[in-house]
């Protein structure tokens, strides 16, 4: 039993209050949450919370830990389905305390995971705890801003998941900023020519006047990232810190007291309460842009075709938003980095992936401000016939940069990816909308946390099927070459034969880039088709979105709620 304070009956706003005062705090929490997409932030470090400077043998692999974020999403998605009706009960105020509780709480389980080295920590604070946050801090602010401006309900969404959008451009600095501050080098025994080392098991040990202890070898490479000017050469196991779980311990703190405070400032209108000369559409109106003035209960909704249509809608929109988000980065070093490699360098990869999260906040307010003209069905008509082109351009831009590199080809690229960036975050903050249109908006906030579990599939279904139309692309152009080039040269190059070829591959000792070097004269780099098929098959999921939402109408009067 929740403190009646935290109810929806008690923080029903006074006559006179400003509407205006609400946005903020939506805004503040997803903010908060919306930090989940900088999770990559993390990856390097806890790669190497043993060795520090450069991964121990017992570190955790990049493997086991970009996992991290993918259950975070998927329970995001399920703990937004079942929040969604407590919602709808208990109000925004306390879910929003809830979320700030599970997402600081979160943080702090994986500080103690990380301290432990107890990955099944880091897994069940920041993935499962913190995962059910983000779910309940997502869907606590939609359904009362809805209420608040259901003269403008797509610029309303539009406003509070913004915040999500935006949330990893400030979290990203903050958490690199976090971690240097927190980084304590470990203990330096000098180069590696005057430390006596020995390798048992494949790990790598120094004599010292304490006896043998475990150490890592640190390349200049592996140093020049780090803070403090450190030298390469041989560093204790175990003696230093990356900073990663004292980064955890004070995030979960701000993030509690920003969501919390946020939370606490919530206010729901009074019943029959409406904005200052505003009626509602006219019976046309509200016909031709798809406006339902009645409303549907929150488990009719699931009974009804429109549902499972929108859910094809986000769950296939956010997939294919995923399959270039995951790769754009790559893609652009890629593809540009060996035809232009004067301009795109490290430094312009890392502007690049900071303006997709600008082009990805700015897509959620202006979009779904927008969908408030165009209606929301023929914004996401839009989104999926405009997009299916953008990403069935790529592999020909991809293409006609390798054949005649320029940086007009670059432009188009940038603007290209930009665009499908917009309209990601665009889907995100339009179907809230689009779900108060349809279902009305009494219960919205309820039908949107079940659909939110089309999220929860994309965000498996997106990283799987890229990964694996990569590497399919990949492995066909590492035969190709393998094919092409002079035997004789391929084992003086790789110390085996080419009947060898997929246990190299497998070793990671043949590569394109690799074979590129001993390639005949005039082979065409294949390295910017590799994504040729992962765009065109998230063309074609577009494709498949569009006549869904084609299929839209307005959902049958024997689903609605009595006057």
């Amino acid at each position: 039993m929740l403190p009646r304070i935290l109810l929806k009956e008690s923080i029903v706003a006074p006559a006179g209050f400003n509407r205006w005062r609400v946005p903020p705090a939506s805004i503040a929490i997803h903010l908060c949450i919306g930090s989940v997409y900088a999770w990559s932030i993390y990856n390097p470090a806890l790669t190497r919370e043993l060795g520090v400077v450069t991964a121990a043998s017992a570190d955790w692999s990049l493997s086991s830990v970009v996992w991290v974020f993918s259950v975070a999403i998927v329970f995001l998605g399920l703990s937004a389905a079942v929040a969604g009706k407590w919602l709808e009960e208990v109000g925004p105020r306390a879910v929003g305390l809830t979320a700030a509780l599970l997402w600081g709480g979160g943080y702090l389980v994986g500080a103690a995971g990380i301290a432990t080295h107890q990955l099944w920590l880091v897994y069940a604070g920041y993935g499962v705890l913190g995962g059910c946050g983000l779910g309940l801090g997502y869907v606590s602010p939609v359904s009362t801003l809805i209420r608040w401006f259901p003269d403008r309900r797509g610029m309303a969404t539009g406003m509070a998941i913004m915040g999500f959008g935006g949330g990893a451009m400030i979290g990203a600095p903050v958490k690199e900023a976090l971690l240097a501050a927190f980084f304590r080098a470990p203990e330096y025994l000098g180069s590696a020519s005057s430390v006596v080392l020995h390798t048992e098991a494949g790990r790598r040990f120094a004599e010292t006047a304490s006896g043998l202890r475990e150490v890592v070898v640190a390349s200049s490479a592996d140093v020049a990232s780090l803070p403090g000017g450190l030298s390469e050469g041989v560093y204790v196991v175990g003696t230093g810190s990356t900073g990663s779980a004292a980064a955890f311990l004070t995030l979960s703190i701000a993030y509690f007291v920003v969501m919390a405070v946020a939370a606490w400032s919530y206010r729901v209108p009074r019943p029959g309460w409406s904005p200052d000369g505003w009626r509602e559409p006219e019976a046309a109106e509200a016909h031709r842009k798809m406006i339902s003035r009645a409303h549907v209960h929150l488990d009719t909704a699931l009974r009804t075709p429109q549902f499972y249509l929108l859910w094809i809608v986000l769950c296939f929109n956010v997939t294919a938003g995923i399959g270039v988000l995951g790769v754009a980065k790559t893609m652009m070093s890629e593809i540009f980095g060996t035809t232009l490699p004067h301009l795109v360098d490290g430094a312009f990869a890392a502007t690049y992936v900071l303006m997709i999260s600008v082009f990805n906040m700015v897509g959620r307010i202006a979009w779904s401000s927008a969908s408030d003209h165009l209606g929301r069905k023929n914004t996401y008509h839009v989104f999926f016939v405009l997009g299916a082109l953008l990403y069935v351009s790529i592999p020909f831009t991809a293409e006609a940069v390798s054949a005649a590199p320029s940086t007009t080809w670059l432009i188009v690229f940038y603007a290209t990816t930009m665009l499908i960036f917009t309209m990601y975050g665009g889907g995100f903050a339009t179907i809230p909308a689009y779900l108060a249109d349809i279902f009305g908006s009494r219960f919205v906030g309820g039908i949107h946390g079940r659909l939110l579990t089309a999220w929860s599939t994309a965000g498996v279904l997106g990283p799987v099927a890229i990964t694996h139309l990569r590497q399919r692309s990949e492995q066909a152009a590492i035969e190709n070459l393998a094919a092409a080039v002079n035997p004789a040269a391929f084992e003086t190059a790789f110390g085996a034969p080419v009947a060898r070829l997929a246990e190299l591959v497998q070793a990671k000792t043949v590569t394109v880039a690799r074979l590129m070097e001993i390639a005949p004269a005039g082979t065409v780099d294949p390295t910017p088709g590799l994504y040729s098929t992962t765009m065109y098959a998230m063309a074609a999921l577009l494709v498949i979105a569009f006549f869904a939402n084609l299929a839209v109408r307005p959902v049958d009067a024997k689903h609605h709620l009595p006057d």
